[in-house]
């Protein structure tokens, strides 16, 4: 095991083992039209659309942030931030979402 793979490692348990319930993890009830992913992803989701608030995506490592633009139902999400204008996140390569 290398440095960046520890790194990794403690990064995760880090942030699964905050407890606060601001991330939404692949554990309890599934929804969102037969996507896989957890229902409180969908309520998030929806909810930054509504009002217009930023998400933190953790994918694969690397936290994406931006404010949802517009949710597809073949499994994306569109979203904007002060550096992109357009960013097309597969929800099947999302690990959390937190707020």
């Amino acid at each position: 095991m290398d440095g960046a793979q520890l790194v990794r490692i403690v990064l995760a348990t880090a942030l699964l083992g905050a407890g606060s319930g601001a991330f939404a993890c692949g554990e309890g009830k599934h929804g969102g039209k037969g996507t896989g992913q957890p229902a409180a992803f969908r309520e998030m989701l929806e909810a930054s659309l509504a009002d217009k608030h930023g998400l933190e995506f953790h994918v694969r490592g690397q936290v994406i942030p931006g404010v949802v633009t517009a949710i597809s139902d073949d499994g994306a999400v569109e979203v904007r931030n002060q550096a992109r204008d357009r960013i097309v996140i597969r929800l099947d390569r999302v690990d959390a979402i937190g707020r």
